[in-house]
C-alpha cells in the first residue's frame, strides 16, 4: 500500500474542493455554474487524478442558502460520494467531511473502512462540527455547545474500535457504547489522515491535539503566516506536528483582463446575491470559519469562493500567489472553480508545470 497522498511527495498539496456541492463555493447566477451531476463529478475527479493532483475535498451540506439557484442544497453525501470516486480514480485521496452529532462513530468506522479499502488506502476523514441551526433541525438535533468535545470522544470510539482485537464497551459523556465491533479495519493505522477547518480556539485546539492538518481561512497572504503559527504552537504542547491548510477560489485565464473581467461577472454583475446574503448572515452568526473584518471587508470573496482567498489572473500569477502561500508555510491548497470540467485542464496544464519548474511540485 502507498502511503496516504498527503503524506510526503510535493512540496506544495493541491487539491479540488466543494465540487460534491451544486455550485461548488461560487454563489453565482452564470449559466456555466457548477451543477454537481455525478457525471460531472466523475470527469473531473478524473481528470484531477490523472494531472497528479492530491485530493478531493467535499462539502457536508444538507440543506441551502436559498436565492434564485437554492444555493447548495444539491448535495452528494460524502461517504458514498468518495467510495464512487475511489472505484474510478488511482491516485488521489478521497476525502469524507462528517458532521460529528449527525453521524455515530461506528457508522461513520465502518464507511471510512469500506472507502479505506476500495481505494487502497487513500480515504481522509474531514471532521465538523457543524454551525447551521437550520440544518440540525432538520434531523431534530440542536447544536451541541462543546462540539468539539464531542469530536474528541467520537474519534476516539473510532480508534479504539479499529485498535481492538476484541469487543468493548465504552463510557463516555457523549457514547456509552456496549460490546463494539468494526470490521474491517481500515487500511491506514492507526486510521486515516484526519484534517478539521478551523478560525476558532476550541477547533484549532481540536485540529492540534487530534488531527494531521488544520484548513483555515486568511483575508491577505503576507499575514496569513501567522495561522500556520497559531497552529504549530498549538500542536507543540501536545507533542505533536499538525500541517496548516487553505482555501482559495480560482480564475486562471491567458490575461489579466480576462480573469479579472470574468471574476467581476460572476462575483458581482452576475452574482446570486440573496444566496449572498444569506449565506453571509448565518455564517457570521453561528460560524467560527473567518476573521470577523472578512465579513465586512470581502463580499466578492464570499460570492467567489464562500469567502476563501481569490486566485485571479494568469497561470504565473496563481503560480506565483500558489508559492506565497507556501512561502507563509502552508502545506497544502483547496481550490474551488466556477466550472470545474471546464477550468481544471487549463489549470492543470498551464499552472502545474510552473510550480513544479519552482520547485513545489515533484
Amino acid at each position: 500500500m502507498r502511503d496516504h497522498p498527503l503524506k510526503g511527495g510535493h512540496r506544495l498539496k493541491l487539491g479540488i474542493f466543494s465540487m460534491n456541492a451544486d455550485g461548488g463555493l461560487a454563489i453565482t447566477d452564470v449559466p456555466e455554474r457548477w451543477a454537481a451531476s455525478w457525471r460531472d463529478n466523475l470527469r473531473a475527479a478524473q481528470i484531477a487524478d490523472r494531472a497528479g493532483l492530491d485530493f478531493l475535498l467535499p462539502i457536508a451540506r444538507w440543506s441551502g442558502f436559498g436565492g434564485k439557484n437554492r444555493v447548495r442544497e444539491w448535495s452528494f453525501e460524502t461517504f458514498t460520494w468518495a467510495a464512487g470516486l475511489a472505484a474510478a480514480t488511482e491516485r488521489i485521496g478521497l476525502f469524507m467531511t462528517v458532521h460529528v452529532p449527525l453521524v455515530h462513530p461506528l457508522y461513520a468506522a465502518k464507511a471510512l473502512a469500506t472507502v479505506d479499502h476500495i481505494s487502497g488506502g487513500r480515504a481522509g476523514l474531514n471532521v465538523v462540527c457543524g454551525w447551521n441551526p437550520r440544518e440540525f433541525a432538520m434531523f431534530g438535533t440542536p447544536l451541541v455547545e462543546r462540539g468539539y468535545d464531542q469530536a474528541a470522544e467520537w474519534l476516539a470510539v473510532i480508534e479504539q474500535a479499529y485498535a481492538s482485537d476484541a469487543p468493548f464497551d465504552f463510557d463516555g459523556t457523549y457514547y456509552k457504547l456496549k460490546q463494539v465491533v468494526s470490521r474491517p479495519a481500515c487500511l491506514q493505522s492507526p486510521r486515516p489522515v484526519v484534517m478539521n477547518a478551523a478560525f476558532g480556539d476550541p477547533g484549532r485546539n481540536f485540529a492540534a491535539k487530534n488531527c494531521d492538518f488544520l484548513f483555515t481561512t486568511f483575508t491577505e497572504i503576507d499575514k496569513s503566516g501567522t495561522h500556520v503559527a497559531d497552529i504549530r504552537d498549538r500542536a507543540d504542547g501536545y507533542g505533536r506536528s499538525v500541517g496548516a491548510y487553505t482555501v482559495c477560489h480560482v480564475v486562471c485565464r491567458e490575461s489579466q483582463a480576462e480573469a479579472d473581467d470574468y471574476y467581476e461577472r460572476y462575483t458581482v454583475t452576475e452574482a446570486d446575491h440573496a444566496a449572498v446574503d444569506a449565506h453571509m448572515a448565518g455564517k457570521k452568526e453561528f460560524s467560527q470559519s473567518h476573521d470577523r473584518a472578512a465579513y465586512d471587508l470581502y463580499r466578492q470573496r464570499f460570492a467567489g469562493g464562500a469567502g476563501s482567498y481569490p486566485l485571479v489572473g494568469t497561470p504565473q500569477k496563481i503560480a506565483d500567489d500558489l508559492i506565497a502561500i507556501a512561502g507563509q508555510g502552508y502545506e497544502g491548497v483547496a481550490l474551488s472553480f466556477v466550472n470545474y470540467v471546464l477550468e481544471l485542464p487549463y489549470f492543470c496544464a498551464h499552472v502545474l508545470p510552473l510550480l513544479q519548474q519552482a520547485g513545489y511540485r515533484e
